[in-house]
C-alpha cells in the first residue's frame, strides 16, 4: 500500500508517460491480466487508457484490474487509469523506481 506522498510522486512521474495499454469494449479476460502483469513486472508504473466503447465505469474497471494484478491505484482521471506494483525483478537489478517515504 502507497501513501498520499508516494502516490503524489508516481502521478508526477506518470503526467508524462505514454499510454502503454488500452483497454476495449471486451471483458477483463485472463489475456488482459497476463499482459497487464508481464508489464508491471517490467515497468512497475503503467499508464492505462480506457477506450469509450467500454461497458463498466471506469473507476469499476480500475478496481477489478488493481486487484487481478495485485497492483495499488494511483490514479483515475477521465478515461486513464495510473496503476503501481513493487517488482522484484526491477529491484534486484537496481532500476527499481524508488519511492519517498
Amino acid at each position: 500500500m502507497i501513501n498520499s506522498k508516494q502516490r503524489a510522486w508516481l502521478r508526477a512521474q506518470a503526467n508524462d508517460m505514454p499510454c502503454q495499454f488500452h483497454i476495449g469494449k471486451g471483458e477483463l479476460d485472463s489475456e488482459i491480466v497476463t499482459g497487464l502483469d508481464e508489464i508491471l513486472t517490467t515497468h512497475e508504473l503503467l499508464k492505462i487508457n480506457v477506450l469509450k466503447t467500454a461497458a463498466d465505469p471506469i473507476r469499476e474497471i480500475a478496481d477489478k484490474l488493481a486487484e487481478a494484478v495485485d497492483a495499488d491505484i494511483v490514479q483515475v482521471i477521465g478515461r486513464r487509469i495510473v496503476l503501481y506494483r513493487f517488482s522484484e525483478k526491477l529491484a534486484k537489478k537496481g532500476r527499481s523506481l524508488a519511492l519517498p517515504y
